[in-house]
């Protein structure tokens, strides 16, 4: 007894002084605002949580944390440095505050990150992966020295099957090279800009999301993909499984709460179909989230086994009774009303300082009385998603913007119109190839209703075939095809944007062929001393000395909104949760320290708007 006593001591403060050390070797860059939750980040230990809630398995390790890192000019290579600057704090990326480095990288730049890591023994049973939740933009990752693979795309999830890589002991070196060249390149990369201004950020490079490793057997469940449908009271599954062997089975079991409502076994890698009967319906009001196991079964012995949820829910259109197409949820008409969401932070940029910051916006959006997020141009960590889901807010999902530069037409009477982006083949693949990734990694999350493929005209291409393609892609959510841009008539949902004051397409036009709404509007802007990005040259689309004038436009707004739902509008977007950067037009201020408006005073405003009689629906 004494001796593991003496054993426990050590290792506590063997424990003790690695976190001390960590935390003497990390400092934030300073110079610039930060959130309440900057101050709370542990550098031994930063975002914690487990990283994907849609396939969780207990036998996980988190990566985050200090790893040796450099910015090298790309024309001396692409052979790791033989020396590295620093460290830096995984995940934020290398141009924030939070990652202690502060320095942009560019198209003349690789970043290298390396870190010596100890796998468990206890992994060393089956297959090792290593998941990287996103970075950006092209990535190779080495093990031991040996090349593990290679991603591009700045918005996807992916992972590598690093078990012949890893040498005998527990010490592996892992690297990563990045190369990112921001709006110099063709790819995906939202409001990334190298010369911040207006309504463009400061760009993001690297790893920016969460990085892990997993043990998973020889055999395993590598992804699966839920889909419900509310009127046949029915989940089907997919699933794709690795080593399978003859004759293995998938057994699915569907919960609410201790109460198992469903269980199902059939053949492995074969689509299974769940009995739900009188679903529990999701929506914002009641966002009720079912528990769901699924096992690969061998002669009667579960060989793996992960645990996940879903929600039954349904996104539609319908006509009125004025022959008016609306968006139903769970074929009622619900008025869809939310912030545009930047989904930016002050010391993290991409990256929140923690869960409970990325979960803030998201709550803080719920009480003021909306139902509705636009997630502009930007894909967030699942965790965002999962907590959408779990609150119950709605989502607009947009594909991140690049390779932009279309010309726009500005003849007299001409709206909405430009012409299509010419991409070069190369660009076409890198949106193709990382729309349908990101897809494919939202695709299990009730809350998202809505995909945005394209925003404004930025780099918008071949409208009709993209548009059509994700139609077919995913035939259980709306498509917006194309928001405030060059419109075509494809896609469910024809999108104005208009500042500040609300407006709409009109009706006779449009709303008996695709669903009206106002995809952008707003942007009723107020600058809050020692609460701004920079001290002056911040701006709005309208600005105002203080909250009372803001509220009061803004109520005026929502009346002249409320008068358009009866005449067609189904959904409206408002610019937008917080400042980002010099935009001041917020409902919060970027370090999320002031809520401008109370939020019981806009969820009152916004009561008005979610009357169901407003867009009847036809018997």
């Amino acid at each position: 007894m004494k001796k593991y006593s003496t054993f426990l001591i050590l290792l506590l403060l063997t424990q003790f002084y690695f976190i001390q050390a960590q935390q003497s070797s990390w400092k934030m860059v300073g110079g610039k605002i930060a959130s309440p939750w900057a101050e709370k980040v542990n550098p031994a230990n930063p975002l914690p949580e487990y990283p994907r809630p849609h396939m969780i398995r207990q036998t996980w390790m988190n990566l985050n944390g200090l790893w040796d890192y450099a910015l090298v000019p790309k024309s001396q290579g692409e052979s790791k440095p033989s020396a590295f600057a620093g460290q830096i704090l995984v995940p934020f990326p290398v141009e924030s505050a939070l990652s202690g480095v502060g320095k942009k990288a560019g198209k003349d730049t690789l970043l290298w990150y390396k870190r010596t890591i100890s796998i468990p023994a206890n992994f060393k049973k089956g297959k090792v992966l290593l998941h990287f939740g996103a970075a950006d933009w092209q990535c190779e990752v080495f093990v031991n020295g040996k090349k593990a693979g290679a991603h591009q795309g700045g918005y996807d999830p992916f992972s590598f099957d690093i078990t012949p890589l890893l040498k005998g002991g527990n010490q592996q070196e892992v690297s990563v090279k990045i190369w990112d060249p921001s709006n110099d390149g063709p790819q995906p990369r939202g409001k990334q800009i190298k010369n911040p201004h207006g309504i463009w950020y400061t760009p993001v490079t690297g790893i920016w999301q969460t990085v892990w490793l997993e043990a998973v057997p020889q055999t395993y469940i590598t992804s699966t993909k839920h889909t419900p449908d509310i009127d046949k009271q029915t989940l089907t599954i997919q699933s794709q499984v690795q080593n399978l062997q003859s004759g293995d089975k998938l057994k699915i079991t569907a919960w609410d709460g201790k109460t198992k409502v469903a269980e199902k076994e059939v053949a492995a890698n074969t689509e299974a179909v769940l009995q739900v009967n009188n679903p529990k319906l999701w929506s914002p009001e009641n966002p009720f989230l079912y528990d769901l196991s699924i096992a690969v079964v061998r002669k009667g012995k579960v060989v793996d086994e992960i645990k996940s949820y879903f929600a039954m829910r349904k996104i539609s259109m319908q006509p009125d009774s004025k022959g008016m197409l609306r968006m139903l949820l769970n074929n009622q008409f619900v008025f869809q009303y939310g912030p545009l969401d930047q989904g930016w932070w002050p010391d993290g940029l991409y990256t929140a300082p923690t869960d409970k910051a990325l979960k803030f916006d998201i709550e803080k959006t719920k009480e003021m009385g909306f139902n509705m997020i636009r997630k502009h141009v930007k894909v967030e960590p699942a965790r965002w998603y999962y907590h959408c889901d779990k609150l119950g807010m709605l989502v607009w999902q947009d594909m991140p913007s690049g390779d932009m530069g279309n010309r726009w037409d500005s003849r007299p009477g001409i709206i909405g119109r430009a012409t299509e982006k010419e991409r070069t083949a190369e660009s076409e693949q890198i949106f193709r190839t990382e729309w349908k990734a990101i897809m494919d990694a939202t695709y299990n999350f009730p809350s998202i209703v809505v995909w945005v493929p394209f925003n404004e005209a930025w780099g918008q291409f071949k409208t009709e075939e993209i548009t059509k393609w994700t139609m077919d892609y995913d035939k259980s959510r709306l498509v917006n095809s194309a928001s405030g841009g060059n419109f075509h008539k494809v896609g469910h949902i024809i999108d104005l944007h208009n500042y500040p004051e609300p407006a709409m397409p009109q009706p006779d036009l449009f709303g008996k062929e695709q669903i009206i709404v106002l995809g952008e509007f707003g942007g009723l802007g107020l600058p809050l001393e020692d609460h701004t990005w920079q001290q002056k040259d911040n701006w709005g689309y309208q600005s105002f000395k203080n909250a009372d004038e803001l509220f009061a436009k803004y109520e005026e707004f929502m009346n002249s909104l409320a008068g358009m739902i009866g005449k067609g509008l189904s959904a409206a977007v408002y610019t937008q949760t917080t400042d980002v950067e010099v935009e001041t037009n917020g409902l919060m201020t970027y370090d999320r320290k002031v809520i401008k408006v109370p939020e019981a005073k806009l969820k009152q405003v916004h009561s008005k708007l979610y009357n169901p009689a407003l867009g009847s629906l036809k018997e």
